[in-house]
């Protein structure tokens, strides 16, 4: 009895495919299903978490002053060769100040070759200008400036600097021919406006004021249009221009 008791229990455990772990029985054997989903899992790639990079990133606030813990942010600005000791001859060669342009002034400056009637009906225009607009006075900006009749880039910039002190650019000819044959400009440029923007990008703002008159006035004496005369410069080994003349 005992016997067929066993193994009527045995046959019951088998049919319903239910096994009993704790009384030493053998679990019922997966399905198919759960032999696909586990050798699926066993296949399926490990991923590595990425380690998260850290960047660090400098910044300055409204009033230009770096925040605490920013790092120095690294700009690099074009410069020419040896115009600190280009410029220290310049100011040697003109420190005794007597060019045309230390007598009379930048503003003197004008220019001969235009018409006596095209300067007449500028003179007009701009004064009714000046009188319905600026109650008699000249506009303290660039843009106004320039938007007169007859008033171009270098008068507006030579008018702020004399008229309401404020050094807003490098203006003249001699600017340009000099910044040239010293190779000042990272490239050869074509106009004096040109020649400006080219020095703006990596002259000192402080160096604005003086360069004008001081370059101006190299002009006149030495470093001429025609015939420059550099057996008398200081710059003649330091000029790349002196050196195919």
């Amino acid at each position: 009895m005992m016997a067929a008791a066993r193994m009527l229990r045995r046959g019951q455990s088998r049919a319903t495919g239910v096994g009993s772990w704790g009384n030493g029985e053998e679990p019922a054997p997966p399905g198919n299903q759960e032999v696909a989903a586990e050798s699926r899992k066993s296949h399926r790639p490990v991923k590595r978490q990425r380690k998260a990079q850290r960047l660090h990133v400098a910044y300055e606030d409204s009033h230009g002053e770096k925040s605490e813990g920013a790092e120095p942010l690294a700009v690099t600005v074009w410069e020419p060769q040896d115009w600190c000791q280009q410029l220290a001859n310049i100011r040697t060669m003109r420190n005794r100040k007597d060019a045309p342009v230390d007598q009379l002034g930048a503003e003197h400056c004008c220019d001969p070759s235009a018409p006596p009637k095209s300067k007449v009906k500028f003179i007009k225009q701009t004064s009714a200008i000046l009188q319905q607009r600026y109650d008699g006075d000249i506009p303290a900006s660039l843009a106004e400036l320039v938007a007169l009749p007859g008033v171009g880039p270098k008068m507006a910039h030579l008018a702020m600097a004399v008229a309401w002190g404020t050094v807003s650019g490098i203006v003249d000819t001699h600017v340009h021919r000099i910044a040239n044959r010293l190779r000042w400009t990272r490239r050869m440029t074509k106009s004096p406006e040109e020649t400006r923007a080219a020095l703006e990008e990596w002259l000192p703002r402080e160096l604005w004021h003086e360069i004008n008159g001081l370059l101006v006035g190299f002009g006149q004496q030495i470093c001429l249009p025609i015939h420059p005369r550099c057996q008398a410069c200081l710059n003649q080994a330091l000029c790349p221009a002196a050196q195919s003349l």
